[in-house]
């Protein structure tokens, strides 16, 4: 541990599972370089190995910038082996896929009268792109177990609580926890209702004190403070005020917003569901409709726009990803200039707390050990966790109100058997866990499995090495 300005500086290696990314690689980039203590390699592995080089150059950019911290080596490897092997910690966020597999995963339904705003982690969308995953994880959590298996693996890969459940089934010692940041957003919502119910300035969120939990992309906020005031006791007067209108917790953004940004909303789901419940839903409207029967907020195409969020095309995301590949080539070539701004991500501020640089208290997903009574033990729930050193340990969590209990608890017992279905490659079993989806309501066994066997074939060359197919 050498010493830089009478600061301790810890040297890691980090694999970077997925190291060509076009856009949270920079973000995660950025923030290694605007912090102290902290240095060593950055390993970058990705199937397109021209993405991780265009990052590598990237980096070498970021440590040459006059305002940065830190300096980090950025290593390309075409191996996976190679680059897990001595790795402290080990980040996986990869897209499963292409975007032409998400177009079906997103639209095919829609045929049918099934419409997705995000089709990433349940719903029609959410058991395809899982398919496509869970055969990945289990080479991901094989070669850590072989490789480096002290390291602390981190995922951000979509579905969430999918992809660390196979982590730990594959390689049950594994150190590994899901980090997602829909939480700060409900957090930063909270410090609306403070700032308008109280009249005083927007607090920061790091200032409230939450109670979380639920499954990734539907957790729950079940109490929450700040200076001793009962934060969710303010939400009944503040929905009143905001709920036909909206509420966008972004500094730079309206609540009509979505209507041309698919990612913004207006909070008015989560202020429906704050109503009927008497918890915070804490993750945004996109996310929190997909785990509902669709009568509630998709009934059809027009019905998002009355609730105030966005259908989130593929063809947006085909329009954004060129963009920032376009960006990434010219920042790789010097023809951008490099802009260093610390993101609001808590990823860094969670590895040094594990390195012993200081404990945090997050949300995360990991399996559930008991800290939320009202699942399974073993399913991967997303609570309050304390990182200290070499340690994440789950704090166990206030109840949910018995309605929002009994939907996490749907939703729970389908991702379990939607990963028992993939793990045994039972392709019957994964057609039932695809018909009970909150969103296939309404849809009969019929249809169900013709939409099913379309769109296993639209995704087939992914599939075919894992999965025997004749049958569909």
């Amino acid at each position: 541990m050498p010493y830089l300005g009478g600061i301790t500086v810890k040297t890691i290696k980090l694999a970077y599972i997925g190291g060509g990314s076009k856009a949270w690689a920079r973000v995660f980039m950025n923030d290694l370089a605007l912090t102290e203590g902290l240095e060593g390699e950055i390993a970058l592995y990705d199937i397109d190995v021209q993405a991780a080089r265009r990052n590598q150059q990237i980096g070498s950019r970021i440590n040459a910038h006059p305002d940065a911290l830190s300096r980090w080596d950025y290593v390309v490897y075409e191996d996976l082996e190679e680059a897990l092997t001595g790795a402290d910690f080990v980040a996986c966020s990869i897209l499963p896929g292409t975007f032409d597999e998400m177009a079906s995963d997103v639209h095919a339904p829609e045929s049918h009268g099934i419409f997705q705003s995000v089709g990433d982690t349940v719903g029609p969308g959410g058991v395809l792109r899982a398919m496509r995953t869970v055969p990945l994880y289990e080479q991901f959590a094989r070669a850590i177990a072989k490789c480096c298996p002290n390291a602390w693996v981190i995922n951000l890969t979509n579905p969430m609580s999918i992809c660390v459940k196979t982590l730990y089934d594959v390689f049950p010692e594994i150190k590994a926890f899901g980090c997602c940041h829909e939480v700060f957003h409900a957090q930063e919502f909270l410090c609306c209702v403070i700032q308008e119910e109280l009249g005083v300035p927007r607090p920061s969120r790091k200032e409230l004190t939450v109670d979380t939990c639920g499954i990734n992309h539907f957790t729950w906020i079940t109490r929450a403070s700040w200076q001793g005031t009962d934060v969710l006791k303010l939400v009944p007067a503040f929905a009143e005020k905001f709920y036909d209108r909206g509420y966008c917790e972004w500094k730079d953004r309206a609540p009509w917003d979505f209507q041309n940004d698919p990612f913004s909303y207006g909070n008015k789901v989560k202020m429906d569901l704050f109503r009927r419940f008497g918890a915070l839903a804490a993750a945004g409207d996109r996310h929190l409709v997909e785990f509902l029967p669709r009568s509630w907020y998709l009934e059809n195409r027009e019905a998002p726009e009355q609730w105030l969020f966005h259908l989130t095309s593929v063809d947006f995301r085909r329009a954004d990803q060129k963009k920032k590949m376009d960006e990434s080539r010219l920042m790789a070539e010097g023809r951008m200039p490099i802009q260093l701004k610390r993101s609001d991500e808590e990823l860094i501020d969670l590895m040094k707390a594990v390195l012993g640089l200081g404990p945090v208290i997050s949300n995360a997903n990991t399996p559930n050990r008991g800290q939320m009574a009202q699942l399974p033990l073993g399913t991967v729930v997303e609570t309050n966790h304390v990182f200290a050193e070499d340690s994440v340990q789950p704090v166990v969590a206030r109840p949910l109100p018995a309605g929002a209990a009994a939907l996490v608890e749907r939703n729970c017992r389908n991702i379990e058997s939607t990963y028992a279905a993939i793990k045994a490659r039972d392709l019957q079993a994964l057609l039932e866990a695809f018909l009970t989806q909150p969103l296939c309501e309404g849809l009969s066994p019929t249809a169900g499995e013709k939409l099913f066997r379309e769109m296993v074939q639209s995704t087939r060359r992914y599939l075919e090495p894992f999965y025997d197919l004749s049958q569909v």
